[in-house]
């Protein structure tokens, strides 16, 4: 039996959330600029979302570019923007013909014009589509995010809209950049690497945590596959004990 047919479709997961890690090492590791590493990424990214869909999942939102990449060497960055803007020129008419919606959350004030108009177009053309959606954090980070709700809060508590005690869970929730979807059940982080690196922060509070070893450009349909199975043998209790489930 094949790890896709121990997969048990009443029990997956609406929301996986990816940290696409790896690309650089692995590139390297081949004799090849860390660059032919995020190149190599993009199939990699086109192979979990054809497994998504396939499982029927309802979100895979993929940490493409945090607000600390843009630290990164200058040649490195302005590579990593050019491929966002042929990736998903190339991926929204595939995501179009089935049905994907793409969303775009992130400081987008720091992209150039054509990477961020290429991404408009992106959303643009899938905003009516019902089933998978794609969520790309580019220049994103937990912090950034959280700041922006603190103020979108702060501001309708001095603009008279609402009473400081009326903040609580789902108001934040309301105003975080992932409003309206439901929290990751599950965050697969790629490479080896055992932290979140300011990825979701609050949506991840009860979320499964998935390490592996195998780099980004590795990890096709198969991984993700052992990914969604071992998180379907864990037992989610959300602080109760194993008798109250």
């Amino acid at each position: 039996m094949s790890i896709r047919e121990k997969i048990d479709m009443s029990r997956l997961p609406k929301h996986v959330a990816l940290i696409m890690d790896g690309n650089g090492r692995w590139a390297k590791a081949q004799g090849k600029e860390r660059v032919f590493g995020h190149q190599e990424g993009v199939d990699s990214v086109d192979k979990v979302m054809e497994a998504a869909a396939e499982l029927g999942i309802d979100y895979i939102t993929l940490y493409a570019f945090s607000t600390e990449n843009w630290n990164r060497p200058k040649a490195e960055v302005d590579a990593l923007m050019e491929i966002f803007a042929s990736a998903i020129t190339t991926y929204a008419e595939k995501a179009k013909e089935n049905n994907v919606k793409i969303v775009i959350i992130g400081d987008k004030s720091r992209l150039n014009e054509k990477t961020m108009a290429k991404l408009n177009e992106g959303m643009a053309k899938t905003a009516n589509c019902t089933g998978l959606t794609m969520v790309l954090c580019i220049s994103y980070s937990s912090r950034w995010e959280i700041i922006e709700c603190v103020k979108n809060i702060a501001r309708k508590a001095k603009n008279g809209e609402i009473n400081i005690d009326d903040i609580n869970e789902n108001m934040i929730s309301d105003n975080l950049a992932t409003k309206g979807m439901p929290d990751p059940d599950l965050l697969i982080r790629t490479s080896g690497e055992q932290r979140i690196s300011n990825f979701l922060m609050w949506q991840l509070s009860y979320s499964e945590l998935y390490f592996t070893d195998i780099p980004w450009p590795e990890f096709k349909k198969e991984q993700f596959y052992e990914a969604i199975y071992k998180y379907q043998n864990r037992e989610r209790r959300f602080g109760k004990t194993s008798e109250q489930l």
